[in-house]
């Protein structure tokens, strides 16, 4: 570029002379110049087409390509990327659905546990109640016929301390028990 600013600068001061287009008028529409027009027109012309056919066009090729280039390279980057993410996006689905299998899992397994612990406490509660009742029930009846037998006792005591108050005599204990017994054993039946 130096090299035809300096061409060009040495041509026109060598080619202007001071009394060129004051006295003909303009140099430009004087026909004596028009050769030298042309000729200084061509040159420049090439001039111009070989600095930018050399230099600046192969500069411009270079930048588009090299843009071309980055571009493609950005857009193979980026599918990479995607796929990738993808790749990751099933792996996030299958790692949650695996932990949504697992997390229904646990919570069966917890239940299942959960039942048997309460069937096993269940049983456990109705052995001791049923033992309960059967100690109640062995105590009701030892109960029972320990107040039968007090109850005889006091029914004799009574029935002979009546008698004797009533007949003023003595009556025979064992037919008393006896009678007493059976009259207590057939009304017992009735609660029994």
């Amino acid at each position: 570029m130096r090299i035809l600013f300096s061409l060009t600068s040495i041509i026109f001061v060598t080619e202007i002379s001071p009394t060129m287009g004051a006295e003909a008028g303009m140099p430009q529409l004087n026909p004596e110049f028009w050769i030298a027009q042309v000729f200084w027109l061509v040159i420049i012309f090439i001039a111009l087409y070989v600095v930018i056919w050399k230099l600046l066009l192969p500069k411009i090729s270079d930048s588009i390509e090299n843009r071309k280039k980055h571009i493609i390279n950005d857009l193979n980057e980026a599918q990479k990327l995607k796929e990738n993410a993808e790749k990751k996006l099933e792996k996030y689905k299958k790692v949650i659905q695996e932990s949504k299998n697992q997390a229904k899992m646990i919570l069966m397994n917890n239940n299942k546990k959960l039942e048997d612990d309460i069937g096993e406490k269940k049983e456990q509660f109705e052995k001791e109640i049923e033992s309960e009742l059967f100690k109640s029930e062995k105590q009701i009846k030892k109960f029972q016929k320990s107040s039968i037998e007090h109850i005889n006792k006091i029914a004799v005591d009574l029935a002979n301390e009546i008698i004797k108050s009533t007949l003023g005599s003595e009556i025979n204990m064992s037919s008393l028990k006896a009678i007493v017994e059976e009259i207590s054993k057939k009304e017992s039946r009735k609660y029994l």
